[in-house]
């Protein structure tokens, strides 16, 4: 492809709206241009990018299997009542009227649509397992859409869906499908780390999500590097330390404490280490009030909460509530001498002689102890995140917490929509049954957003050579002033082009530093250089896009070098 022929529009500097730096780079690099807000049209550069990924994708599933078609992305609003989420799915849902006044959605997901597809052509177990995906375009309301394509409202998506006769068959697809993305992921050429995960509204008995580590990641993720353990960290768990019994110091004490409300002000103010603090949370559920205690170095996990039966609708209490209850204000509420029913998490469960509000304002009490200077809490559950060097669950080594973009995510559905949209089969002894459902998505247009997210520099884009636009550009210097270098560009041209290689040809008559800082910007990882100084001593310059020397390359071997250089046979 030459430049002349192609359509390349780089900006010297990102619009005001851009905030992350993959959203600021797509922008300037020309990859997208945005329409409106969470929508953008996809460039010809970026749509190369999209393609390719694409590709490996599909090659992938389909190498696993899987059957690609295509859905609509307009659905009737009657398959969604089936489930019941038209009215739970929330604001989320682009909800339409066709002339008819019939209600219709911008499909968000495509659960209720292949369900219904499978119901009406599945008869018999003879039938299972079948596996249905497609690469589609989503849309989903986003009440504050940002970060450019990493949260649009319209997105590309791969989304696959599975059907099994028993859990013993679902669970072969779902481990196939999680090989299957550690392929794409891989081939992708991403630093990626895959953890178990909340299924959150798709639903399912699991979940895994895949995530792209970078810094600027909306996820935190715990995992092991000695070992295979690997979490959301709304999930993640770890081992406590264990310890000895150790006997109350003194007795309890109450310290005036006058505007220390948090367990970091206490700490101070007391001169104790903050672990040796318990924090006091005041929630609601079901019109009653419970405390939950933590650690002061700990932070409350409120999936992990909502996952207590009866904590499952909890909110934070109201200040006027806790006053009620409690008798004191935010900040000195503590377990002692409160008849409040207590949730501890299991870290507390190994404190002595600890600090704790003393349910009056501007007072703390110290040297406090579990059943000797108040009961022992009701319930013990764990209820907090992870922190860096805990010991992993498996007791493997010790965990890290780094920042992660999600792009994919598997779940067992189970029979969550084949019972409610009766999407069964006869069994051998010819007995209707539930189908068993599994569900695989990939965030095709986000993986282009995570990419530049993990492989960027000062001078822009760092793309993997997978899903580059190009692999290699030829950039002359004086193509239209030199004819040998006019002859060597076109030879070097052409071999790419009958070779196979995906090269683009800078032709423009620009000056070699805009050249330069476009190809650089735009991510190629591959860059040759031709100029008739060097010609003349039948050399030509090699760079990659992430090394920080040129190479002088023998005119000679430039073609031997390049298909080294590209891995090609």
């Amino acid at each position: 492809m030459r430049v002349s022929q192609f359509f390349i529009s780089t900006l010297k500097e990102a619009p005001a709206e851009a905030e992350l730096i993959s959203h600021k780079l797509m922008l300037r690099a020309g990859l997208i241009k945005r329409l409106g807000s969470g929508l953008y049209t996809w460039m010809p550069l970026g749509l190369r990018i999209l393609r390719k990924i694409e590709n490996i994708v599909r090659e992938e599933m389909d190498k696993s299997g899987a059957i690609e078609l295509l859905m609509p992305a307009i659905q009737p609003a009657e398959l969604w009542q089936e489930t019941g989420r038209w009215d739970v799915f929330g604001p989320q849902m682009l909800k339409i009227k066709d002339r008819h006044e019939h209600d219709f959605c911008f499909g968000p997901t495509h659960e209720e649509i292949i369900t219904d597809i499978v119901r009406r052509e599945l008869s018999s177990y003879r039938q299972l397992p079948l596996n249905f995906y497609q690469i589609q375009t989503k849309f989903r309301d986003e009440i504050r859409p940002r970060f450019g394509v990493m949260r649009a409202r319209e997105f590309l998506m791969k989304d696959a869906y599975s059907f099994h006769a028993d859990v013993e068959s679902l669970e072969e697809t779902y481990q196939l499908m999680y090989q299957t993305y550690d392929r794409i992921f891989t081939r992708l050429g991403l630093i990626f780390r895959a953890v178990a995960a909340d299924t959150g509204a798709i639903g399912g008995s699991g979940s895994h999500e895949f995530h792209v580590l970078a810094e600027s990641g909306e996820d935190a993720i715990a995992f092991c590097p000695d070992s295979d353990y690997a979490a959301n960290i709304e999930l993640a768990t770890s081992l406590l330390p264990a310890k000895t019994p150790q006997k109350p110091d003194a007795k309890i004490q109450k310290i005036h404490t006058p505007g220390q409300k948090t367990c970091v002000d206490v700490a101070n103010f007391l001169n104790l280490p903050l672990q040796q603090t318990i924090k006091t949370l005041a929630v609601t559920a079901n019109s009653k009030l419970y405390l939950l205690l933590l650690r002061g170095d700990h932070q409350l996990n409120e999936l992990k909460v909502r996952k207590i039966p009866f904590l499952a609708d909890f909110e934070m209490a109201s200040e006027e509530t806790i006053l009620n209850e409690t008798g004191t204000v935010p900040g000195y509420i503590g377990p002692v001498g409160l008849a409040t029913e207590i949730v501890a998490d299991k870290a507390v469960m190994e404190m002595t002689n600890f600090a704790c509000g003393a349910n009056e304002e501007g007072f703390h009490f110290t040297q406090v102890n579990f059943g000797h200077d108040f009961k022992k809490p009701d319930h013990v559950f764990d209820i907090r995140n992870v922190l860096a060097g805990e010991l992993s669950p498996d007791g493997k080594g010790n965990l890290e917490i780094r920042r992660g973009i999600e792009v994919g995510h598997i779940f067992k559905l189970g029979t969550k929509y084949s019972e409610q949209m009766k999407a069964t089969y006869l069994n051998k002894l010819g007995q209707k049954q539930n189908c068993e459902m599994g569900c695989y998505g990939i965030g095709i247009s986000r993986i282009v957003a995570a990419a530049i997210e993990q492989n960027n520099d000062d001078l822009g884009i760092i793309f993997p050579e997978a899903i580059a636009p190009f692999q290699l550009v030829i950039i002359p210097i004086g193509l239209h002033k030199s004819e040998q270098v006019k002859s060597e560009t076109e030879k070097l041209y052409n071999m790419c082009t009958d070779t196979n290689i995906d090269v683009l040809l800078d032709d423009r008559d620009e000056r070699p530093g805009v050249m330069f800082a476009d190809m650089e910007l735009i991510g190629i990882p591959h860059r040759i250089v031709l100029g008739e100084r060097g010609l003349k001593q039948s050399l030509v310059e090699y760079k990659g896009r992430a090394d920080k020397n040129v190479q002088t390359i023998a005119l000679d071997k430039i073609n031997t070098f390049i298909m080294t250089k590209l891995c090609i046979k």
